[in-house]
């Protein structure tokens, strides 16, 4: 199968959450993050299409960052999603995490 992300996903293991369709929150953690998306493991993923709202602690920014996203996939143990558009905000705070950003 080819590989269609546009950013290389790293394995980078936080504390996250995302709020399903419902607008209900479920606690995850991140498995592994690139500046398009994200890895969720859950028990409880969103299903395949959904958009739901990643809630991420990020380096340098004060309290939950919201990040819209759209699962892409989903499996027994999580589901992958997609990002949607970022704030600069957001996007830096994303880098340094992934460390290409001081």
């Amino acid at each position: 199968m080819q590989e269609k992300r546009r950013h290389a996903r790293q394995p980078l293991h936080l504390a996250a959450a995302f709020e399903d369709p419902a607008g209900a929150r479920v606690e995850a953690a991140c498995g592994d993050l690139s500046l398009g998306g994200a890895f969720l493991e859950t028990p409880t993923p969103a299903p395949f299409g959904s958009r739901v709202v990643v809630l991420l602690r990020l380096p340098g920014l004060e309290g939950e960052s919201r990040i819209e996203a759209v699962v892409r996939w989903t499996k027994h143990d999580g589901m992958g999603v997609q990002f949607g558009m970022m704030g600069a905000r957001e996007t830096h705070a994303l880098l340094t995490a992934l460390g290409g950003a001081g």
